[in-house]
Formats: structure tokens, C-alpha cells, sequence
């Protein structure tokens, strides 16, 4: 239970160290609300043009009688659009870091500073565009994997009594899971540890993990808390990433600022 609790503080921790630099919070908002506007004209778009693409994808039922015609093609006009919407809470966050990496980048080397005894950040030394593509690539074979989860998890939520009650339970955890990684996957990329690496680290403390990412999971679940959250995430993340991988942090810095702006609003 304690790797429950500690991966929970880290993801406060986080929102704390955001709260106390305001620019660097305000510069981590914008990806997200990019994605998010981005997010909502694709899914309005499908909500106009849905029936169109489903009356295009079964012309074999032009021939229906009614009412079967406009309940079947309704049915696969709301699958679909639950699908897509099932889609955007997956992939948002790998979007928002995807289109945001140099910002975080920013942000996790600042926490990595603030909190490093000697004051420096780890680097992975290579270019922009390099750092880009490795990201995107990661982002991409972690997608795919969420994606064999949800569709397994889909399945089983058909199940009587078990899909309505443990499935729902384990969709959580899991997409947790898969957002820890996204987020630790900032700091630890600077550290150049690969994504099979990455992965095996975050299994051997899954507590730490759940602790982390499943309460993230149910906030993102309301894409406007996933905007105001995700600066606050990823500072988190660089702080867990730490504990991961051994480094010392000081504990003292936190504590200073603490100290200072309880000072100051007295």
C-alpha cells in the first residue's frame, strides 16, 4: 500500500510544483488545449457526417425495411462515434505530449533542476527533430497497445455482472498504466532509457504506477481537466522517474518554496 500512497504524492507533488511557477504552468497549458480543440472539431465532424459515412460503409441495407434501415445504421452511427470518443481519451495525452514535447521537455528539465542536488538536468544530446521522431514513434507503439486493451476490455465488458463491475476496475488501471508511461516517458527519454526499458521499470513497481496514474486516468476523463492537469502530470512524472531509476532528489528546495510563499501571502 505504501507504493499506492507515494505514487498518489508524486502526482500532488506535481500540481504543487506547477502551482508554485506560473509561467511554466501557463506555457504547459497551451498543447493541451490545442489537442483539445483539435480533439472536438474531429469529433463534431463525425457527429455531423456520421450517418453519411455509415449509410456510405453498408449499402448491401439500402433495401431494409423500415424501421430495421434506421436502427441498424443508428446503431453503427453511435458505435462509431463511442468508438472515436473511446479513441480520444486514449490517445490525448500521447497527442498533447506529441504536440507539446518541447514544452515539457522544458518543464521536466526544470523540475529535474530544481530538485537535483547538484542543480543540472540529464540530457539526452540529441537534436529536435531526432527527439521528435523517437517520441512520436514511442507514442505510437504504446497507442497500439492500449488500443489490444481496450478491444480485449470491450469484449469483456459484454460479459453479465463482471463487465458492469470488475472490467470498468481494470480499464482504469490499466489506462493508468499506459498513462504513467507517456508521462515518465519525457523525463526518460532525456535519460535515453528505451521504451522496452521503460515499460520493465514501470512493472516492477506497478503499485507506484497505479498510485500515479490511475487517479490521472479517472480525472481525464473530462478532457478540460485533462488540459488544466497534464502540466502538473508531467512534473510529477519527472519526479517518479527519479525514484525509478535511484537519483537522488532534494527535498530541502521544496520545502524552501514552501516556506517562502506561505511567508510572502502572510
Amino acid at each position: 500500500m505504501s507504493d499506492l500512497a507515494t505514487g498518489f504524492r508524486y502526482l500532488l507533488k506535481g500540481q504543487r510544483w506547477v502551482a508554485r511557477h506560473g509561467k511554466q504552468y501557463g506555457f504547459g497549458l497551451l498543447p493541451g488545449l490545442l489537442t483539445l480543440v483539435l480533439y472536438f472539431a474531429a469529433l463534431g465532424a463525425l457527429a455531423l457526417y456520421g450517418t453519411d459515412l455509415t449509410t456510405w460503409a453498408t449499402p448491401f441495407a439500402d433495401d431494409w425495411s423500415s424501421p430495421w434501415l434506421g436502427l441498424f445504421r443508428g446503431f453503427l452511427t453511435a458505435l462509431l462515434f463511442a468508438l472515436a470518443l473511446l479513441l480520444s481519451v486514449l490517445t490525448f495525452t500521447a497527442m498533447t505530449l506529441l504536440i507539446g514535447q518541447p514544452f515539457y521537455e522544458n518543464l521536466s528539465e526544470k523540475v529535474d533542476r530544481d530538485v537535483s542536488p547538484d542543480g543540472t538536468a540529464p540530457e539526452s544530446g540529441l537534436p529536435l527533430h531526432r527527439e521528435l521522431w523517437i517520441a512520436a514513434r514511442d507514442s505510437l507503439r504504446i497507442v497500439v497497445r492500449a488500443l489490444c486493451w481496450a478491444v480485449l476490455l470491450f469484449a469483456l465488458g459484454l460479459v453479465p455482472v463482471a463487465g458492469q463491475t470488475i472490467v470498468p476496475v481494470i480499464g482504469f488501471l490499466v489506462t493508468g498504466f499506459f498513462l504513467t508511461e507517456e508521462l515518465t516517458g519525457v523525463a526518460l527519454q532525456r535519460r535515453r532509457v528505451e521504451l522496452r526499458d521503460r515499460l520493465a521499470l514501470l512493472r516492477s513497481r506497478k503499485r507506484l504506477v497505479w498510485g500515479f496514474g490511475t487517479p490521472l486516468a479517472l480525472a481525464f476523463v473530462v478532457p478540460f481537466v485533462a488540459v488544466f492537469l497534464m502540466p502538473g502530470a508531467v512534473a510529477g512524472a519527472t519526479l517518479m522517474a527519479r525514484d525509478l531509476l535511484d537519483e537522488e532528489t532534494d527535498e530541502s528546495s521544496e520545502e524552501t518554496e514552501d516556506q517562502e510563499t506561505s511567508a510572502s501571502a502572510s
